[in-house]
């Protein structure tokens, strides 16, 4: 028997799933809160349970391999560019000092470009995948957890790591230099200091907008310094006459920002790629059904409804 408390302690590690695998705050939570409601039906039946980690770990998986199936059939659909839900982890200033091992894991396997990587790969292969290399899972387990045979999971594994590795985004800046370089970004942004933003974006610096057709967003990736430069110092103009303020936190591991409107209300999410002392890549999410979970959310980026597709 066990008592509640040793299930709850399970949620972080059963979030951490579900999210790496949707890319998805709310649709994580839902895969959570499914799978207790499962375990409660399981207890109620009279089954015990050896091993609570296991089973929570094992029906979020597969919960999360079914949603994802799903997902990816609506993304096709997905008006302009579709990026995974900001999470975001605290202020940078001020906030508690993590372990830097800690720190480094986490901007690795939980960062945009990383989760947009597992994107090419099937909802199965994801899962074997992040069980292996994220979580640690011995090839048995997973293969219980995925209701694959072991063999079959060594294949896949091998499979989607090749896949991944080509591609797989690297982040050499250290926290306090990427936590400085965003600091003199946005400060940058803000004055209309077009020089300041040359000095820290790379050449080839890509920005790229989420708006789900629902908000004010890029229709394609920007790419190059000067045109990248022009448009952010374009929002910035913008979010004046909006009296719009923004604070610097980690999304998704990396340093970004977080804009708030006149009254507070959460108008967009940036994200930034960091190496080599440059901005290589900037992340808007503007959409609003990606922010709701962080606050009430403002319609000052909202498209007019006659501009609706």
């Amino acid at each position: 028997m066990h008592d509640l408390a040793d299930y709850l302690d399970c949620r972080p590690l059963m979030f951490s799933i579900a999210y790496r695998m949707t890319g998805s705050v709310t649709d994580a939570e839902d895969i959570v809160q499914e799978a207790f409601l499962r375990l409660t039906r399981t207890l109620r039946d009279g089954t015990v349970i050896d091993n609570p980690k296991a089973f929570l770990a094992t029906v979020t998986t597969r919960l999360a391999i079914t949603q994802q199936t799903s997902a990816r059939v609506r993304r096709e659909s997905y008006v302009g560019t579709w990026l995974p839900e900001p999470l975001i982890e605290g202020a940078l200033a001020g906030s508690a000092e993590p372990d830097p091992a800690e720190h480094a894991e986490m901007a690795d396997t939980l960062s945009m470009a990383f989760l947009l990587l597992l994107e090419s790969l099937s909802p199965v292969e994801r899962a074997v995948f992040l069980l292996r290399e994220v979580f640690g899972y011995d090839y048995p387990k997973i293969a219980e957890t995925t209701g694959k045979s072991e063999a079959n999971c060594r294949q896949i594994f091998v499979r989607a790591k090749r896949a991944v590795t080509a591609g797989r985004p690297r982040f050499e800046a250290s926290r306090q230099e990427s936590e400085e370089i965003a600091r003199r970004f946005f400060a940058a942004a803000e004055g209309g200091d077009l020089a300041g933003l040359f000095e820290l974006l790379a050449p080839d610096v890509v920005m790229i907008g989420d708006g789900g057709g629902k908000a004010l967003a890029l229709a394609t990736p920007a790419r190059g310094l000067r045109r990248v430069a022009r448009f952010l110092l374009g929002i910035m103009r913008q979010g004046k006459r909006w009296n719009a303020s923004w604070e610097l936190v980690l999304v998704n591991g990396q340093p970004g920002a977080i804009f708030r409107d006149a009254a507070g209300l959460v108008a967009g999410v940036m994200v930034l790629d960091i190496t080599d002392g440059k901005v290589q890549a900037i992340r808007s999410i503007v959409n609003p059904d990606k922010l709701r979970h962080l606050g009430p959310v403002s319609d000052v980026a909202l498209r007019p409804e006659t501009d609706l597709p």
